[in-house]
């Protein structure tokens, strides 16, 4: 299937809900009002459940518990609370995906959205930006696998979701990879361009005529996170380590190791997207 026809392929793209379209409009105005951010989360239930599980997961080291939506504005700020809206949103959009592992996708995707947090701060980035970047970056395999199911099976086979040579599989069979997928559904629900971008140059962030800082910490956070679920050891991380791009970012293999998330289960954040 043609990148273009994926794409409009009517079953593999999820609709955004109503409710994640009307935030995103309030949150998007010049002058957002937090009042209204928290009223439109409390209308849909489900939503906000998600949006408090991961309000109150590791991420944010809140220092009490929160209970609500209009705490999570006040606690967070209007740019966490932006990401926790998609996240919560595209966690209640995949219910089940042929030939994924749901819960070892979305544990993985949490992983890399908490190092490309830390490694955002590091660099005096935008951390809500990285945080979202990073839990979507992947998004483009579920979209695949929706979509493809009988072409993803042998791919899978020979080079699972997670492996490190993925990208190079899918361009090789399909001629594009999950990242220009997950762009295009990233455009479709209308995210910041910003984040179109880093999504679309996960790979390449530095060549060509591309500069992109974000796309960047996206292909590091990718690659630690990957090396998690494989378990390398300490040859097979220096071996892989995307020397090119960690140092055009100022960041050596002990600087990302050093960003390590403090629990790599998460096992609080999945039930955000695996209920």
């Amino acid at each position: 299937m043609e990148l273009e026809a994926l794409l409009n392929y009517p079953r593999a793209l999820p609709a955004m809900p109503r409710a994640v379209s009307d935030l995103l409009a309030e949150m998007n105005k010049d002058d957002p009002s937090p009042k209204r951010v928290g009223e439109l989360i409390g209308r849909d239930p489900a939503l906000t459940t998600r949006v408090l599980r991961l309000s109150n997961s590791a991420f944010f080291r809140v220092s009490r518990k929160i209970g609500s939506a209009d705490e999570a504005v006040a606690l967070l700020g209007m740019t966490h609370v932006r990401s926790l809206v998609m996240a919560a949103a595209l966690g209640g959009s995949f219910k089940s995906v042929p030939g994924i592992d749901l819960k070892q996708f979305w544990r993985y995707s949490l992983q890399a959205a908490d190092i490309a947090k830390s490694l955002a701060g590091l660099l005096h980035q935008n951390q809500g930006n990285a945080f979202t970047a990073g839990l979507i970056h992947a998004i483009g395999i579920l979209v695949m696998h929706i979509a493809m199911p009988d072409r993803m099976e042998p791919l899978d086979f020979s080079t699972p979701p997670l492996d490190l040579n993925r990208a190079a599989a899918e361009r090789a069979m399909l001629g594009y990879t999950y990242a220009e997928v997950g762009a295009g559904m990233a455009e479709k629900w209308q995210f910041p361009e910003e984040m179109v971008s880093a999504l679309s140059n996960q790979f390449s962030p530095f060549e060509g005529d591309a500069y992109d800082p974000l796309a960047g910490l996206l292909h590091l956070a990718s690659w630690r996170a990957r090396a998690q679920e494989l378990q390398l050891d300490d040859n097979g991380l220096a071996a892989t380590f995307p020397d090119m791009v960690g140092l055009t970012l100022g960041l050596d293999l002990d600087s990302v190791l050093g960003k390590d998330p403090s629990e790599w289960s998460f096992s609080q954040a999945l039930g955000a997207f695996m209920d």
